[in-house]
């Protein structure tokens, strides 16, 4: 990142409702195992230092206003608060307690080499159960480093640093907790990954229309089409989710500009993106409305609430079977998961970030 260009903390995040934070953090994503690391006392986050940065470290701390980051096993916030204020509780309770959240600084960075296995990880599922170059689309990701960006614990960035500056590598670091980049695909059109990918995407658009829509999008106007990737964990503060997008399309406009030659400015030139994601679709209609629960009851179900968001402003999508082990949550049984492909303009994106800034203020 070009020096002095700094952004604003996050806003405070109002929260969600029971069943969307039971749907976060069901096995169906593919990101339920991910491990937290060690709770730490309240003081010592809260007052972290900011880690050594490289030239486009982008620093992004949770709220310092108790806000606690919920653990895999999908227990809300207001259970934790419930719990801290019954004096009644016993040490064991609060024990416990202390193991189900944990607060912490999280910063955006460059991806480099090391982050790997970690951004591997993020993208297991990302074409469904295909088989093809996952390794050099990983590749790909991390050797694009003026536009795209990494999140992980502030202090795990902070101890690889130190082990650099020792003369170690630091090991691979599988301790990412989101990912997003964007790349054209016409600069990348030769790689095994991105061919792969598109044949993947033509096979399974079954509408004639749209798969034109979509090839001509592949090919004679790859050039200027950027495939947008964003994966992240189930336990990533949704706060934050905002300054992700906002990260990624300043650097898409800064690269237009600070690239060192005018074909890699160009590249970033984009008048199109693409985008694959996930979705839960109702199997059959409902047979009565549920008053309790009108999360049940809805049609479709997205996983990660900016989706929705980009379908509305997409200029066409379909979607399509996911053919891997479908979640056996009870609250997703009368749900099926299905992949989503959404064009949207890039003109389209500033409304984008407006009304994702203020879905997440609510």
């Amino acid at each position: 990142m070009p020096g002095g260009r700094k952004r604003p903390a996050p806003a405070p995040f109002a929260g969600f409702s029971t069943f969307a934070r039971s749907l976060l953090f069901s096995p169906a994503s593919g990101f339920s195992r991910l491990p937290l690391p060690a709770a730490k006392p309240q003081q010592e986050t809260a007052g972290m230092p900011p880690p050594p940065l490289s030239k486009r470290a982008k620093l992004a701390e949770l709220p310092s206003d108790d806000e606690e980051l919920p653990s895999s096993d999908g227990e809300s916030d207001t259970d934790s608060s419930r719990s801290d204020g019954d004096s009644s509780s016993s040490d064991g309770d609060d024990a416990s307690q202390e193991t189900d959240t944990v607060q912490a600084d999280f910063a955006f960075f460059d991806p480099k080499p090391s982050d790997f296995h970690g951004v591997r990880l993020l993208l297991k599922t990302y074409l469904d159960s295909k088989p093809w170059d996952l390794t050099g689309f990983v590749d790909l990701i991390l050797e694009q480093t003026t536009v795209g960006t990494v999140v992980k614990m502030a202090e795990d960035e902070e101890d690889g640093v130190e082990e650099e500056a020792n003369g170690s590598d630091g090991g691979d670091n599988e301790d990412l907790f989101g990912l997003i980049t964007v790349l054209n695909l016409g600069r990348y059109g030769e790689n095994r990954c991105i061919k792969d990918l598109k044949d993947y995407l033509l096979g399974v658009c079954a509408d004639k229309d749209t798969k034109k829509k979509l090839r001509a999008l592949l090919e004679e106007k790859a050039s200027t089409v950027g495939l947008l990737v964003c994966r992240r964990f189930v336990n990533f503060p949704y706060e934050m989710v905002p300054k992700m997008y906002d990260s990624l399309f300043d650097e898409v406009s800064w690269a237009t500009e600070d690239e060192p030659t005018q074909e890699l400015q160009d590249s970033f030139r984009f008048k199109q993106y693409l985008l694959v994601v996930r979705i839960f679709e109702r199997k059959t209609p409902p047979k009565q409305k549920s008053k309790g629960n009108k999360d049940y009851d809805e049609p479709v179900i997205y996983s990660k609430l900016e989706d929705e968001i980009f379908r509305e402003l997409s200029s066409w999508s379909f979607t399509f079977p996911i053919r891997a082990e479908q979640s056996a949550q009870q609250e997703l049984k009368n749900y099926r998961e299905m992949g989503l492909v959404m064009c949207v303009k890039a003109e389209a994106i500033p409304k984008f970030r407006k009304k994702l800034e203020a879905l997440v203020s609510e």
